[in-house]
């Protein structure tokens, strides 16, 4: 597995590209923390719950208003295992599933863990965040599929069956390496998938996911993004229910008027596809991105997974400016967001400054770590 030459930064290049990594990690994470409260709930509950229109602002859950679930968590560790896995590339033992699958274990700890063990200077500094130490509602596909050191792998997933969306709603970072090329991109999603939910429902979904936010963050259309996903898609085995999900979402944008039926009819039995193609026909007909958002999780199907595959993709197509600021003042965890975005966007754009054999540098090495979970 490789990359290509990837692009040339120049200033301007470098700013965009910050913004549209805070963007899309931001904007997943409000997403998921809109839909948080009213997750699982059926339409008519929600209305009961929060007036004629459903969900218009952030509401209690977990104790707090903008807190996050198990799927802001897990993009946060994929984040952390794609700087990690481009910290270990000078050693030339480079391959980035098992990075990833190491950062995921790092998460799986803090679901069993009180808290973080300081001592364990290899685990780098996300991993010792206290606020991660929660449980939010994690599925059973994931406490599985990372319960134990064994790598899932598409020759042998973990939870075969499983066809949930969780994979491709911490799939978004992938599509922010904006130097490899849309095929590779796709493969690594696909295959850190295939640790927690084998079925190629899931998988490929996460890898369409993955395709789509990378055409955002180079620039694309959100039409042309679906279009390129789909034609990453049409080469690999079992992509039918994934291509046909999204070609669903992109004919429903010329049925008339967005609303909750169409998402729901969208969103059907919440399999990552479905999910997927609920979340990009928000993207499509969002006015702005608090539009957008309050359409994904006002459905009575899944509303955290769609909020947050809609934010990944309305952020990454918009940046970090577009967000609604209040939303992302009240996000749990913000700091800590703020920080590894800036580190992820430091590394892509900057990285042979500082870990190369000529010029390492000690704190970046301190933060992230070539050793972890084995």
């Amino acid at each position: 597995m490789g990359a290509t030459a990837g692009p040339v930064w120049g200033r301007t290049e470098q700013q965009d590209f910050r913004s549209r990594v805070r963007g899309t990690l931001l904007g997943a994470a409000v997403g998921d923390a809109l839909g948080a409260p009213v997750d699982r709930l059926g339409l008519e509950e929600i209305r009961q719950a929060h007036g004629p229109e459903g969900v218009v602002d952030l509401a209690p859950v977990h104790g707090r208003r903008g807190a996050v679930t198990h799927l802001t968590q897990l993009s946060l560790f994929t984040v952390d295992g794609l700087i990690r896995a481009q910290v270990r590339r000078d050693t030339g033992a480079w391959h980035p599933p098992t990075d990833l699958h190491r950062a995921y274990l790092r998460w799986a700890a803090t679901q069993r863990d009180w808290g973080p063990d300081l001592r364990r200077k290899e685990d780098g500094w996300l991993a010792h965040e206290e606020w991660l130490y929660v449980r939010r509602d994690p599925p059973r596909a994931l406490l599985l599929g990372l319960g134990d050191e064994v790598m899932g792998t598409l020759e042998a997933p973990k939870s075969p069956g499983e066809t949930g969306p969780e994979a491709a709603a911490r799939s978004a970072p992938f599509g922010l390496l904006v130097g490899w090329e849309p095929q590779l991109v796709a493969q690594l999603a696909v295959e850190c998938a295939a640790q927690t939910h084998g079925h190629p429902v899931a998988y490929l979904s996460a890898g369409a996911y993955a395709v789509t936010v990378h055409a955002l963050a180079r620039g694309d259309s959100l039409d042309g993004a679906v279009q390129r996903a789909l034609a990453v898609l049409a080469a690999r085995p079992g992509h039918e229910p994934v291509s046909e999900a999204l070609q669903h979402a992109l004919g429903a944008v010329r049925q008339g008027m967005p609303g909750p039926a169409r998402v729901a009819e969208l969103a059907g039995e919440g399999t990552a596809a479905e999910l997927l193609s609920a979340a990009v026909y928000c993207a499509l007909v969002a006015e702005d991105v608090r539009h957008g958002l309050r359409l994904a999780v006002n459905h009575g199907a899944r509303s955290a997974p769609a909020g947050a595959l809609t934010g990944g993709l309305l952020g990454a197509l918009h940046g970090e400016t577009a967000l609604p600021p209040a939303w992302v003042a009240e996000l749990e965890g913000r700091p800590t967001m703020l920080e590894l975005c800036d580190d992820f966007a430091m590394e892509m754009t900057q990285g042979p400054a500082l870990h190369s054999p000529a010029g390492a540098c000690a704190a970046w090495s301190a933060r992230y770590p070539r050793g972890g979970v084995d």
